[in-house]
């Protein structure tokens, strides 16, 4: 199939735990199948987020056209239902170039909206989030759930879990903003629709044994502390990492800020980032298992050609 496009609105979606190596496959794969990339990581989307988040080199980037990268600073907040509709409307545009559209990542909300609706449509306001942040602190997490229980006389989600401060407050806010209760909010989720509703969307995993990846993981943690990782996080500090809490528990920079905030041993650095990329896989491997579509794993320590990836 080298160099020959296929009809229709096809989606090429490749996924798989960190440093798995998707990014050389990603590579090869679209320079053979005159392909761009579309990033689904959660933090290649941020100017300055580059050792950390083993950005593509410039190198690689030149090699094939890639978006969603560096589209936000690092200070401003990203989510799924910002991203899905930028996805979307960047692989009508490589379409309409002639070219095949390749996702690559393993962020699972991200990824998720190529099979599945990411938002109902609510906008909680700023003075709504101000107004529950307030609640919570004066009467605490008790007085918040009180609340979200008065706005649902039904009863409240069992999945809810009313012992996290964060998740009860958005539910609250959620219910406020919109005038609906949970329950209501859940069934207009279920009947949303979804970005890529009407794509043929094929999907392939990659996934490295147990000891062969643990050495990957060790090698690129190890490669980011000598390229400069600690640098990199005092500069994104200075630039308001710390107001984007999503990024600042990344990965990489929870455990480098600790470092550097005095909270852990600047000798253990590499330790810890390794110990929680480790953590961070089973999450993920779980997380493809339960909540993805059907799909080929295919094991990146014997594949040989890229064309093996979408048969």
């Amino acid at each position: 199939m080298s160099g020959r496009l296929q009809s229709g609105r096809v989606l090429h979606v490749l996924t798989g735990c960190t440093a798995v190596g998707k990014t050389e496959w990603a590579l090869r794969w679209a320079e053979a199948h005159s392909a761009e990339i579309i990033s689904c990581d959660s933090l290649l989307f941020y100017r300055g987020m580059d050792i950390g988040t083993a950005k593509p080199s410039p190198e690689e980037l030149a090699r094939v056209r890639h978006h969603l990268i560096d589209i936000r600073d690092v200070s401003e907040p990203m989510n799924a239902a910002i991203y899905a509709p930028m996805a979307l409307r960047a692989a009508e545009e490589i379409l309409g170039r002639g070219h095949s559209v390749l996702v690559v990542g393993g962020s699972g909300f991200y990824l998720r909206s190529f099979f599945a609706p990411v938002s109902d449509g609510v906008q909680v306001p700023a003075e709504v989030r101000a107004r529950v942040a307030a609640l919570l602190s004066a009467g605490g997490l008790q007085a918040v759930v009180a609340e979200l229980g008065r706005l649902n006389p039904g009863g409240l989600p069992p999945a809810l879990d009313t012992l996290n401060p964060r998740r009860v407050a958005n539910a609250l806010g959620r219910c406020i903003a919109s005038g609906r209760t949970l329950e209501q909010l859940s069934a207009d989720f279920a009947g949303a629709s979804h970005p890529f509703e009407g794509w043929t969307v094929r999907l392939a995993r990659l996934d490295l044994a147990g000891a062969a990846l643990q050495a990957r993981i060790e090698s690129r943690v190890g490669a980011m502390i000598r390229a400069g990782l600690v640098g990199e996080v005092r500069g994104l500090l200075a630039r308001g990492l710390l107001a984007n809490p999503s990024a600042a528990r990344a990965i990489g920079y929870r455990e480098t800020i600790e470092v550097i905030e005095g909270r852990a041993p600047p000798d253990g650095l590499a330790d810890a980032i390794a110990k929680d990329t480790r953590a961070l896989v089973k999450k993920q491997r779980t997380w493809f298992r339960t909540q993805l579509p059907p799909h080929a794993a295919l094991d990146a320590a014997t594949l040989r050609d890229a064309a093996a990836l979408f048969p």
